[in-house]
C-alpha cells in the first residue's frame, strides 16, 4: 500500500512539473516582458496629438467628476477613473475648447489610477500643471455658471453612482447646456443623467437613445452591485424611459442620439469625447489611435466575424495591445466559453 501510494504521488509530482514547466514554455511564447511600457514621466511636451491643437478657440466645455471618495452600505472605495478624466480633457483641448473641472463638493476629488490601464496621454494628465491645478481646485457644482459652456461632459468611475444621480445641480446644469449645446458621459457617468427631467416634466432619457456601464459587465465584476450602488444603472435608465443600447462586454459602444452622447465603458472615452466635438458641429482632429483601440477594434471583429477575420485583420495591424486581447480571453474563460478562450489567445499570439 505505502509503495503504491508513493508511486501514485510520484506520477503526481511528475506531472504537475510537467504542466508547470509547460505553463512557463507558454507564458514565455507569449513575450510579454517585451511589450513596451507607458512612460510615467511622459509630459504634454511629448504627445504629438497636442500640436494639432486647432487655433480657433471655440468656448468651453465642463467635465464633472465625482467627489464621493466611497459610498454605499459597506463604504466601499468610489472616486472617478482618471483614464476617462484624462483623454477625453485632450480630446477637447486639441478641438479648441476650454475645459474646466468641476465636482459635487468642489476641491480635490479622489480619482482612481490602475497602472494597467495607463497610458502616454493619462501620465501626461498627471504632469500637466494647468489640469492638475484645476483638479486640484475643482469647482463646486453649485458655483457653476452652466450659460459658459457649450458642453458638459461627466466622468465615470463608481462614485458617480452615489453623488451624482437625483443631483439637482447637476440637473439644472443639463437642462441649461441641452437647451443649445451637447450633453455627455461615458461609463458610470451616464448615472448623472439619472433623476433629470425636463421643463414639461418628463424624464430627460425618455425615448432617448443612450448607453451606460451594462448589467452584465457590472455584475460581472461586482456580484452585489444591486447593494452596493442600490440600483444597476442599464436598469434605472430603462425605467425612465431610454432606449438603452448595449455592445459586447469591455468594448467601445457609444451612442449619439442628437446631441446627447453617452458611452458604455472606459474603452469608450475617446470616441465618446471625438463624437460630441462632431455634435457641436466640427470635424475632430485627426489622432493616431493607441494600441488599446486598435485591440478593442481587433476584439470587435473577432465578436462580429470570427477569428478567421480578426486573424486577418490582426496581420495588417502595425501594433496591438495583447494585454488586453489576453484579458478578455480570461473573461471568457471565467464565463466558461472556452472556445472563446482558446480563440483569444490564438488572437494575443498573432
Amino acid at each position: 500500500m505505502i509503495k503504491t501510494m508513493l508511486r501514485g504521488g510520484a506520477w503526481l509530482a511528475a506531472t504537475l512539473v510537467l504542466l508547470a514547466a509547460a505553463g512557463y514554455v507558454y507564458y514565455r511564447s507569449l513575450a510579454l516582458d517585451e511589450l513596451p511600457k507607458a512612460n510615467p514621466q511622459a509630459s504634454v511636451a511629448d504627445l504629438a496629438y497636442l500640436k494639432q491643437a486647432v487655433a480657433q478657440k471655440r468656448g468651453r466645455i465642463l467635465a464633472v467628476v465625482s467627489s464621493a471618495e466611497r459610498g454605499g452600505p459597506a463604504m466601499k472605495r468610489a472616486g472617478y477613473e482618471l483614464t476617462e478624466l484624462a483623454r477625453a480633457y485632450y480630446v477637447f483641448q486639441v478641438n479648441g475648447y476650454e475645459v474646466d473641472i468641476a465636482s459635487p463638493q468642489g476641491g480635490k476629488p479622489p480619482e482612481r489610477i490602475d497602472p494597467d490601464d495607463m497610458g502616454e496621454t493619462d501620465y501626461a494628465f498627471l504632469n500637466d500643471p494647468a489640469a492638475q491645478a484645476k483638479v486640484v481646485n475643482s469647482m463646486a457644482l453649485a458655483d457653476v455658471d452652466a450659460r459658459r459652456y457649450a458642453a458638459v461632459y461627466f466622468v465615470g468611475g463608481k462614485g458617480a453612482m452615489h453623488d451624482l444621480p437625483d443631483n439637482p445641480d447637476v440637473a439644472r446644469i443639463v437642462n441649461e447646456v441641452a437647451t443649445r449645446g451637447v450633453v455627455g458621459a461615458v461609463c458610470h457617468g451616464p448615472a448623472a443623467l439619472l433623476g433629470v427631467k425636463r421643463a414639461d416634466g418628463k424624464a430627460l432619457l425618455a425615448g432617448r437613445r443612450m448607453t451606460a456601464f451594462t448589467n452584465e459587465e457590472e455584475l460581472f465584476l461586482v456580484k452585489d452591485a444591486r447593494t452596493r450602488f442600490g440600483f444597476l444603472l442599464e436598469e434605472r435608465a430603462t425605467a425612465e424611459g431610454a432606449r438603452f443600447v448595449a455592445g459586447p462586454k469591455y468594448l467601445d459602444n457609444t451612442i449619439v442620439d442628437g446631441r446627447l452622447v453617452t458611452g458604455q465603458n472606459a474603452w469608450s472615452t475617446w470616441s465618446v469625447a471625438e463624437a460630441m466635438v462632431a455634435a457641436l458641429g466640427h470635424r475632430p482632429v485627426a489622432r493616431e489611435r493607441s494600441a488599446e483601440e486598435i485591440s478593442v477594434r481587433l476584439l470587435a471583429t473577432y465578436h462580429r466575424a470570427g477569428l478567421d477575420a480578426a486573424s486577418a485583420e490582426q496581420a495588417a495591424l502595425p501594433r496591438f495591445d495583447k494585454m488586453l486581447v489576453l484579458m478578455h480571453s480570461v473573461v471568457a474563460a471565467m464565463q466558461w466559453r472556452a472556445a472563446d478562450a482558446v480563440n483569444l489567445q490564438r488572437l494575443a499570439k498573432g
